[in-house]
């Protein structure tokens, strides 16, 4: 079986056969993406992928009401947490993006709307033959970070948009060769 090149650990092959790619219509799920992929930064996604569960037990699962209501001592203490990235900013992005995402929901009424609309609302069908030829960011991912920013969120720049977009499925970045790339509708 061809896959991508890059799931070279055992979770890191279920991610990509099962989750990667995947389009993600869900708020939550989009949201707990969105955290992530900004403790990502700078950093590898197998290093999230291996603290995921951490944080899911650490951050109320992802609730956003949860986490926007964190003190600042609550942030102190999971900064001390090896269970997870223990980056002071991006601990604190996570309280703040929760408090920006509440309210973005409430004005636009759902987060999956709202994001997908970067796409138009249909998954962006790539046909990309090698890793070369993936792109780190597109005008899709800078709208996206702009528009975020815009709204108070941080972590979320291009590149982050991106590989979110890559994550959640919006994008099917899969190569051509790899088995994945068909079963999530590319031709």
């Amino acid at each position: 079986m061809t896959r991508c090149p890059w799931p070279t650990t055992e979770l890191y092959l279920h991610y990509h056969d099962t989750e990667w790619g995947v389009p993600l219509h869900d708020d939550a799920r989009l949201f707990e993406f969105l955290l992530l992929e900004g403790a990502q930064a700078g950093l590898s996604w197998i290093t999230v992928l291996n603290k995921r569960e951490a944080y899911r037990q650490l951050f109320d699962g992802f609730d956003p009401a949860a986490i926007a209501r964190y003190s600042d001592a609550r942030l102190v203490e999971l900064q001390a947490n090896p269970a997870i990235i223990r980056n002071r900013l991006k601990i604190e992005s996570f309280r703040r993006n929760s408090r920006a995402y509440l309210d973005l929901v409430d004005k636009e009424g759902s987060f999956n709307h709202f994001i997908w609309q970067f796409t138009e609302h249909r998954v962006v069908q790539n046909r990309w033959q090698s890793m070369a030829e993936v792109p780190a960011t597109t005008a899709a991912s800078d709208a996206m970070s702009k528009d975020l920013k815009k709204r108070g969120f941080n972590f979320v720049g291009s590149t982050i948009c991106y590989a979110y977009m890559q994550a959640t499925g919006m994008v099917n970045d899969h190569l051509c060769s790899c088995f994945r790339h068909r079963e999530l509708g590319g031709h």
